[in-house]
């Protein structure tokens, strides 16, 4: 990302030629970038790696409805329907950072992207500022939990930021194919996340899917190291049981060791999760438990929309649409668990 200073960045945006700007611009934001930076359905913000605040401004003069996704396909702000002639405010805090999405990925472009959708978008002001006042969501995982880069895939953690109002930031930190031993072995991971957690920071972990020939004594080890290192750093630990894959029996249920997360060598890695959480006294995330429940509930068929089977004959990665529901139940959890403020969330 190009690191200018706000001061520089500014005078240079009022003194050049902006980009084509919704006709009902109103001009700069004070003390931020505006709509200036906007077309009709994108906006571009020059900003260095950073955590920024956007607040929008949305409606017009006939019923709309609006959604906005930023940077590598990351979804901020859910559809939001607006009457004929209304208005309505909504915010969003957002992680800018180099790879803008998978931590071993491409770079990225620089600054920050948002993209302007839904069935009738529109887009009436926005307001881009430094966060002063927020708290980040580190996510630490693997393609289940990424911002995956391109369509038909996604991952819960790049689903979940449109849960969560101003003040809360998800820095995705998730990488596809990775285990807890290549997590902690790579320096684009776990060396990079540890030293920007601050205190009162959470870090969720979700990493079992790869650790198909870790030993039960080194996996528990690993989650240990991690649990302590983000301790270290004041930040606070929770601990996430993984996703099921979709692989049912002829009874309709997913009690295998495939849908389980039960490796070859025989380790249960949603038991271990379990176990060490209540041992180091870490929250627990039982996403295992949840996503059991709703996929036996609906079914064989239903469940299909969840995962990629339609697509790609796959039962392991989601789709947007499942990426989107089991991002809902982590939010659900971190409420109920009273780790996030519930007015923070959505």
């Amino acid at each position: 990302m190009r690191r200018f200073t706000l001061a520089l960045l500014v005078a240079l945006t009022a003194a050049s030629a902006l980009q084509a700007a919704p006709a009902q611009a109103h001009g700069r934001a004070p003390g931020g970038l505006g709509i200036e930076n906007c077309s009709a359905t994108a906006c571009h913000f020059d900003v260095p790696p950073g955590d920024y605040d956007v607040s929008v401004e949305l409606g017009g003069a006939v019923a709309s409805s609006t959604a906005i996704t930023g940077e590598t396909r990351r979804s901020l702000l859910p559809e939001t329907a607006v009457d004929a002639g209304r208005r309505v405010h909504r915010g969003f805090t957002v992680n800018v950072r180099t790879p803008e999405g998978e931590p071993t990925g491409p770079d990225g472009s620089p600054g920050l992207d948002l993209t302007i959708g839904g069935p009738a978008p529109a887009l009436a002001d926005i307001r881009v500022t430094p966060a002063r006042h927020f708290r980040h969501i580190f996510l630490i995982g693997d393609s289940t939990v990424c911002d995956q880069p391109a369509d038909p895939y996604s991952g819960w953690g790049q689903q979940l930021p449109q849960y969560l109002r101003k003040g809360l930031a998800v820095a995705n930190y998730a990488d596809s194919g990775e285990s807890t031993v290549t997590y902690l072995a790579n320096p684009q991971l776990w060396a990079t996340v540890q030293p920007l957690i601050r205190p009162h920071d959470l870090v969720l972990v979700q990493l079992a899917h790869n650790d198909k020939q870790t030993d039960e004594t080194t996996y528990r080890t690993n989650l240990e190291t991690l649990v302590a290192g983000v301790r270290d750093k004041g930040g606070e630990p929770v601990l996430v049981t993984p996703i099921v894959r979709r692989w049912f029996n002829a009874d309709g249920t997913l009690n295998n060791n495939t849908a389980l997360l039960v490796n070859g060598l025989g380790v249960d890695h949603p038991a271990v999760i379990r176990s060490v959480a209540a041992a180091e006294h870490v929250p627990l995330i039982d996403l295992t438990a949840r996503t059991k429940a709703l996929v036996e509930s609906l079914g064989v068929e239903g469940s299909k929309s969840i995962y990629l089977y339609n697509e790609k004959r796959d039962n392991t990665h989601t789709s947007v649409h499942g990426a989107t529901v089991y991002a809902g139940l982590v939010r659900d959890e971190l409420v109920a668990q009273d780790l996030i403020p519930e007015g923070l969330s959505r």
